[in-house]
């Protein structure tokens, strides 16, 4: 789905009103919006579900705290009760409680008002919509047999309405499915200008500097969005592009396009806009259809030996980017005659959700691929968890948990007592933004979101690896002060070369390590953690198919430890080696990602500074040394 589809205004219903007097006006508290999930959906887009996020950072309030109009069922420029103006009140503060949107209304005095203020002392009006503008959203969980799910994690309300029918009366769940368009600067005289103007001792309105570059900029925006709307509204009802162009060059806005496009369509006949009685049409599969071959096609250009060629995407197979969005737009009813590389590669990005929704997939199935093949030794001896958001997480290392002490004849049990010295760290984000603009699709480089996504995949496991090995390396301090590897923390004997001898010192060490009380824990090795240089010498004395020595014809760590080999710690020593436990059965380092977004994920939006699309890779990941118990440091 593209950007562009969910701008303009949105609306969610939500219930839950309380009216007081103060003074001859009618105050009402009330609940706006919720995180509750919902389903959207329109004439031309698949349907998604929505998540509006409502922590302190995802919702900008301020227009509706500088007073923002309250509305009768979004009535934007009409006049209720034959008012000139819309508006029937004004928001006094807004605020966020508990994931919910809650605000205070005053509503107008106007006497043709008097029968809404007492309908709603009545119960009977209760209902309440808000207007919202997404500034910024992102795909939370992409689904195959279901829509995917979208938490819209910067959006701003700028109007509170009162509505008759919502689509759900639960405070906070109830939505509409009202796209309205954003004005251009034309259509809304001075709006742009006279904002926040003061008026001087004469009564005249003061004359601020405009700000001609994001006048300009708006200006753009709401044409690109103007233009793509019309364009689906013809397109939807099958008719000839050359009637969308017209209405683009006429001026006209996307909701008058829309009312011209169905009268035209009605002169064609119900016949023709409606399928026969008795037929289905399955144009949402044949969508899907049509996607999932040009992405098959365009992965087999990419990689053939890991992408096999199947008969669904055979059609687009050996077709160059420009070729594959020509085909793209012909089958969307596009007229393509005539229109140059340029214009082909324009339209593809701009008036159809065919090509960036392709790119999209297409560079994200190739990032992920890449993230998941990148070799990563840390993962068997560590722990992965989820944290719920950036917050600190704090963790007690297991090994200081008390002993369980036996319950006396009075059922009386005993406090025990955990540690003191709690280990700390936090999630953290990382990332990069790349643009595919219409060069790229012109000159036909496929690299371009196949080889960089690829780089990017690897470059976030790679991230993920200097991390958690730098731990190891790194040796740092841990909440007690001492360091990871110390005499004091009992993993540190005397050093020396892989041997029998040395790795019975190093297990016997982490065996009789102690908890808080005092007593042995008896933790068991269980990998070998060895540099690059080392690793022949460690599968020496793992294997069977090895002597321990040259006196000695039994290995006593045959099948005992598992041989983990990474050149990163040849880097920091050729020669030091170390012992690690299963994390199942004590702590060792602890790695984290974000909640719902495991490993790197890729966001696309449509482009404003460059005609395209951007993708950005992200990474939300963290990692810590929690417990020194299960880690000893060979030499």
């Amino acid at each position: 789905m593209s950007a562009s589809r969910i701008e303009g205004t949105l609306t969610r219903q939500a219930t839950g009103l309380e009216v007081r007097a103060d003074g001859d006006n009618a105050v009402l508290s009330l609940s706006f919006s919720s995180e509750t999930p919902y389903t959207r959906s329109t004439w031309f887009d698949e349907p998604w579900v929505e998540i509006l996020g409502h922590k302190d950072s995802e919702v900008d309030l301020s227009r509706l705290n500088a007073g923002a109009p309250v509305l009768a069922n979004h009535e934007r420029y009409g006049g209720a009760a034959g008012s000139p103006l819309a508006t029937i009140g004004v928001v006094e503060k807004a605020w966020i409680d508990d994931g919910i949107g809650r605000a205070e209304i005053r509503l107008s005095r106007r006497p043709e008002l008097d029968g809404l203020v007492q309908d709603i002392r009545d119960g009977i009006v209760r209902n309440v919509s808000v207007g919202y503008q997404i500034n910024e959203r992102r795909l939370q969980r992409a689904r195959e047999d279901a829509p995917d799910e979208y938490r819209v994690t910067r959006w701003t309300p700028h109007e509170i309405s009162l509505v008759d029918i919502p689509a759900d009366v639960t405070v906070g769940v109830g939505r509409s499915a009202n796209f309205e368009v954003v004005p251009l600067p034309d259509e809304m005289p001075g709006a742009l200008t006279t904002k926040g103007a003061v008026m001087a001792e004469n009564n005249t309105p003061a004359k601020p500097e405009p700000n001609v570059d994001a006048i300009r900029q708006e200006a753009i925006a709401a044409e690109r969005t103007r233009v793509a709307e019309i364009n689906e509204a013809v397109r939807g009802l099958r008719l000839d592009q050359s009637f969308a162009d017209d209405l683009v060059g006429k001026g006209v806005s996307a909701d008058e396009a829309r009312r011209q496009a169905i009268a035209k369509a009605a002169e064609r006949g119900a016949d023709q806009i409606r399928p026969p009685m008795g037929h289905v049409e399955t144009l949402v599969d044949e969508v899907e259809t049509r996607r999932a071959a040009v992405q098959e096609a365009l992965l087999h250009r990419h990689n053939p030996g890991q992408h096999k060629l199947t008969d669904l995407g055979k059609r687009y197979a050996g077709l160059s980017l420009i070729e594959t969005a020509r085909d793209l737009l012909a089958e969307r009813g596009v007229d393509i005659r005539g229109l140059s590389r340029d214009q082909i590669a324009t339209r593809a990005m701009l008036t159809t959700g065919d090509f960036p929704y392709i790119l999209a997939n297409v560079a994200s199935k190739t990032l992920r691929q890449a993230y998941e093949a990148a070799p990563q030794t840390f993962r068997p001896f560590c722990r992965q968890v989820t944290a719920p958001d950036f917050k600190t997480i704090s963790r007690n290392a297991l090994g200081d948990a008390p002993t369980l002490e036996k319950v006396n004849e009075h059922g009386e049990y005993k406090y025990g007592a955990m540690s003191e010295a709690r280990e700390q760290y936090a999630v953290a984000s990382y990332g990069k933004i790349v643009a595919l603009t219409r060069q790229t699709i012109i000159n036909d480089d496929l690299s371009a979101f196949t080889r960089l996504p690829e780089m990017f995949g690897r470059a976030a496991a790679d991230l993920e690896s200097d991390t958690v090995w730098g731990i190891i390396t790194a040796n740092a301090a841990l909440a007690d002060g001492v360091a990871l590897f110390h005499a004091n923390h009992g993993n540190l004997p005397s050093g020396a070369a892989i041997s029998v001898a040395q790795l019975g010192v190093c297990r016997a060490a982490m065996r009789v390590q102690t908890g808080l009380d005092g007593r042995k824990i008896n933790v068991t090795p269980r990998y070998l953690l060895v540099p690059a240089a080392l690793e022949t010498v460690a599968q020496q004395f793992t294997s069977q198919a090895y002597a321990a020595s040259a006196s000695s014809s039994i290995n006593p760590f045959a099948g005992a430890l598992q041989v983990l080999a990474e050149p990163r710690l040849d880097t920091a020593s050729t020669t030091a080696w170390y012992l690690a436990a299963d994390p199942s059965q004590i702590d060792t380092i602890e790695y984290a990602y974000l909640e719902g977004n495991q490993g790197v994920y890729l966001e696309t939006k449509e482009g404003w500074e460059v005609d395209g699309v951007e993708f950005k890779a992200r990474l939300d990941f963290g990692a810590k040394a929690i417990d020194h118990r299960g880690l000893v440091k060979g030499n």
